[in-house]
């Protein structure tokens, strides 16, 4: 690979409490085990990881911005925001690179107000429903994509 994608993790409010919050849902995980996985795969094929996770949606706005010119792509799990917030949405919007909508349960099973994400319509993909894997399937389809892009032009 000759230019590493740059990928930004972004995790949103309550995903610090995985592993105890809700785990017949969420799983017994951690963020930082999730973390730990996704490492795993980035560090293996020389891409640059960078996470972070707030419970704060300023925060969580304030790294979207920065993130344009300094990260390739966002994979993002805005948790309950992904339902609520038109900022995210439209900080999201302002990224050129590509942005993957990450969940660890499947949305579209779960109560009804789970079922609209404000964020699916700006992303280029979403992986939910896989528990922490959803991250990992998302990280390994950018990596695949940067190969393809790489090989083919």
């Amino acid at each position: 690979m000759t230019t590493a994608p740059r990928i930004l993790v972004i995790n949103g409010p309550n995903l610090n409490m995985l592993g105890t919050r809700e785990p017949e849902v969420y799983g017994y995980d951690t963020l930082d085990d999730i973390e730990t996985r996704c490492r795993a795969v980035t560090d293996e094929a020389g891409a640059v990881l960078d996470w972070m996770q707030s419970n704060s949606e300023a925060v969580i706005l304030d790294t979207i911005h920065q993130a344009v010119g300094n990260a390739d792509w966002i994979v993002i799990n805005a948790a309950a925001l992904t339902h609520t917030s038109v900022a995210v949405r439209d900080a999201l919007a302002m990224f050129s690179g590509g942005k993957i909508e990450v969940h660890l349960s499947n949305t579209h099973t779960r109560e009804a107000f789970r079922q609209t994400s404000m964020i699916s319509p700006v992303a280029n993909g979403v992986v939910m429903g896989f528990g922490a894997m959803s991250y990992i399937m998302a990280i390994r389809g950018i990596l695949e994509m940067a190969r393809e892009t790489e090989t083919h032009g």
